[in-house]
């Protein structure tokens, strides 16, 4: 939770990001058009489908849930996707509502069935079944939605299909007319790889909010989203120029090596940590993409340890200098004589000096020394240890207390920015 509101707060900086222009001089452009804040706790700002969310949940086609979350990866059953369906096309029936041998009269979503079922985006099963509560496939959706409308593919629908996705081999016999006349529309939206339709995987809320976002805006009710996941839209070519992230831009980071870190106040060690999320503008490009490197070294600070980043290394190989700080952390753990060092360890990443420490302290000389940050070696530091009763050592929490703050202005050139 912690990780995730040092995000939340960090999404605010990037909506204020300026684009630089120009070789020489650069100059700032005051309102670049950055990701969209979301009106959901779980929807952060550069969420591949926060742009499709946030215009349905404005016009009430879609919402939330009361803890202001939207539940962007959860699975959506067949009633539910009634219910969503029949809010974004309000229509007159196209045919005679049916009762359905599962669907009781006072089931939450009766209605929005007939709805669906009459205006024939959604069908039955055999026996008069309806299955309400059965997660629906991503084929599905899309049927649904090529069928409701009234998509017809214009051209061969096996060209179309094995134009646009690698598995398209893996779209049912059923589905794949409709999914080619959704194609043609701009209508099917793939993540995280839009060659991929994954048609038999269960539709998520997003999944289902994008489908819905795009059939609105091939009917001309919304407007376009520029988005690299949208299978068949010409991206917009990215301009040349140069991209600047502003000081005191929150960046949301993760190191995987270790459960917790243990260092003491007076040792500098090294570190790397991982960037956890891509950052990216509302176009879809890249700044910085999850997996770069963040090269920096955890120092004294404040009676404490503060982690202080010196260089990006974007996963293209190129490389920034890189001016960020995370908090200082102030939180010890106190090693006694004859704990079980094993025990302390366990799960962490280790300061040189902080595994002196804790071999001199509990008398156990082998703690590995794949266990220990580079720095100084641990026999050289032994001596300043021997014959304490305890010491206690900085616990750092890399989920909660390694995230980074810019001290400076980053700015990226423009070959380091890529589409998603």
């Amino acid at each position: 939770m912690s990780t995730f509101k040092h995000w939340r707060s960090g999404t605010a900086g990037l909506m204020a990001l300026g684009i630089t222009v120009g070789a020489v001089a650069p100059m700032t452009v005051p309102a670049p058009s950055f990701a969209q804040v979301s009106a959901f706790a779980d929807v952060p700002a550069n969420y591949w489908a926060t742009p499709f969310i946030t215009e349905l949940a404005s016009r009430n086609i879609i919402a939330g849930f009361p803890d202001n979350s939207f539940r962007p990866e959860e699975p959506v059953t067949r009633a539910q996707f009634a219910a969503m369906v029949s809010r974004a096309f309000p229509r007159a029936g196209q045919r005679p509502a049916v009762q359905f041998t599962d669907v009781p009269s006072n089931f939450w979503g009766a209605a929005a069935i007939q709805q669906a079922y009459t205006t024939g985006f959604l069908a039955g099963y055999p026996g008069n079944r309806f299955e309400p509560n059965q997660n629906i496939p991503r084929e599905q959706v899309l049927v649904s939605l090529a069928n409701g409308l009234n998509y017809t593919a214009t051209t061969d629908v096996n060209s179309v299909l094995g134009q646009f996705y690698a598995d398209a081999n893996a779209i049912s016999g059923y589905a794949r007319a409709p999914i080619a006349a959704a194609t043609e529309r701009r209508i099917v939206v793939n993540y995280p790889n839009v060659q991929f339709l994954n048609p038999t995987r269960t539709a998520t809320r997003a999944d289902v909010a994008a489908f819905i976002y795009q059939a609105l805006a091939s009917a001309g009710q919304v407007a376009a989203v520029n988005s690299p996941y949208i299978v068949g839209q010409a991206q917009q070519p990215t301009a040349p120029t140069t991209v600047t992230i502003p000081s005191g831009t929150s960046l949301p980071v993760r190191y995987d090596q270790a459960e917790r870190i243990l260092v003491t106040r007076e040792e500098t060690a090294p570190l790397t940590l991982t960037v956890a999320q891509n950052i990216i503008t509302r176009d879809g490009t890249v700044l910085i993409p999850s997996g770069s490197q963040v090269v920096g070294e955890l120092r004294p600070a404040e009676g404490g340890s503060q982690f202080v980043a010196r260089e990006l290394v974007l996963a293209s190989g190129q490389r920034y200098q890189f001016n960020a700080t995370s908090e200082v952390i102030t939180r010890t753990e106190r090693v006694r004589r004859g704990a079980n060092a094993g025990r302390i360890v366990r799960n962490a990443a280790l300061g040189a000096a902080a595994a002196a420490a804790i071999s001199a302290v509990t008398g156990d000389r082998a703690i590995a020394t794949e266990e220990v940050l580079g720095g100084a070696g641990v026999g050289a530091l032994l001596g300043l240890f021997l014959g304490r009763d305890s010491v206690d050592l900085v616990a750092i929490d890399p989920d909660t207390d390694l995230q980074l703050t810019l001290a400076s202005d980053l700015v990226l050139t423009p070959n380091a920015t890529t589409q998603q």
